[in-house]
């Protein structure tokens, strides 16, 4: 087949481009231009980058196909980072990397890959796509490696895209990847695994913060902080510079440990409170895409993760209300935060996922 690789230069791209290679078909290798950085940090941002294109073309010229860079930051930074910002602002902590996979890697990019005529997309994510034809549906399936799956930021693909998208990757661990790598001289065999934020250019002691600050300076808008019983016990500096379940950077002497409890972004306010306040076993999810199944008609056993850290734990799914799904988790869960994606699996099939309200 004729195979657009998406390559970002790390040692997993590259991989599934020679492996694609020697299977015969043919390949073009695209890397995109996602974001400028920042000049003035160097190397810290390129370490921290997502895509080089540089040691991409080097890969893809020892492998022998054609390469192209396609500078796409224009759209990267209305759908991503704006999206980003946004979220913040509303109180909310997003997963950009989710919405690049939907938008940017298996949407823009999936749509350049035909405009070249490709027949598939192929990319180095740990997952697996199969047909199942019992269902007459494209299933979505976690990668062989427990360590390294990626199918919790892929839930967001439809049966389109499914049935357009390779991975060749998704039945290999990464021990034998990096070998691969090293047994083809392949460029990206020792490089650094790329942040989960990579357009944040702050080194690793600094954060998300500092991007915002200066991206949206109406982002420092200070407010109050309160108990878990409504009496104001401080000032914060802006909803956007803090999350469900933090701890330190709070500012507040008190005698015992507080964490970011809610945010009433309406009201400019954050609650503070003891960790037990943390906890809940039930969160409704919006914005569904099912993979698995068309459509939730009745109560369902699953395992469900809220972050892509956090391991899976048994919960209940059942249609809630117009194009929501409600999640009662069997023992409750830490931190659930509103903008992250709540994902349902079946064993190693992904079930669908939505984002939490």
């Amino acid at each position: 087949m004729k195979i657009v690789i998406g390559m970002s230069g790390g040692v997993d791209s590259s991989v599934a481009a020679a492996l694609l290679k020697k299977d015969g078909h043919e390949l073009h290798g695209i890397t995109l231009q996602l974001w400028r950085g920042d000049p003035k940090k160097g190397i810290e941002w390129y370490e921290r980058a997502c895509c080089k294109a540089d040691v991409a073309r080097q890969a893809a010229q020892k492998i022998g196909i054609s390469f192209t860079v396609i500078n796409i930051q224009e759209e990267f930074e209305k759908e991503i980072i704006d999206d980003f910002c946004k979220e913040y602002l509303s109180g909310r902590t997003p997963n950009p990397c989710i919405r690049c996979n939907e938008k940017i890697k298996f949407g823009l990019l999936l749509k350049k890959a035909r405009e070249l005529g490709a027949e598939r997309l192929a990319t180095g994510h740990y997952a697996r796509i199969e047909f199942n034809s019992a269902i007459n549906r494209y299933i979505l399936k976690k990668g062989i490696d427990s360590k390294k799956d990626q199918s919790y930021f892929l839930y967001r693909l439809n049966q389109e895209q499914l049935g357009s998208v390779i991975f060749p990757l998704g039945g290999l661990k990464k021990e034998r990847v990096i070998e691969i790598a090293k047994e083809l001289g392949l460029p990206g065999a020792e490089g650094k695994e790329s942040q989960e934020i990579c357009f944040v250019t702050e080194a690793e002691e600094e954060d998300y913060r500092g991007f915002l600050e200066e991206r949206i300076p109406e982002a420092k808008q200070s407010g109050e902080f309160v108990d878990t019983k409504g009496n104001v016990i401080g000032k914060h500096e802006g909803i956007a510079f803090y999350t469900i379940g933090q701890r330190r950077g709070l500012g507040i002497a008190s005698s015992k440990r507080l964490y970011v409890i809610d945010i009433d972004a309406e009201n400019n306010r954050i609650m503070l409170g003891d960790e037990s306040g943390l906890f809940n076993d039930v969160l409704i999810a919006g914005d569904i895409n099912l993979v698995s199944m068309e459509r939730l008609a009745d109560t369902m056993d699953v395992a469900a993760k809220i972050r892509y850290r956090n391991p899976e734990v048994s919960a209940e799914i059942m249609p809630f209300d117009i194009d929501k799904i409600k999640v009662k988790f069997k023992e409750p869960q830490r931190a659930i935060a509103k903008g992250q994606s709540v994902v349902f699996y079946d064993k190693d099939i992904v079930i669908g996922g939505g984002i939490i309200l």
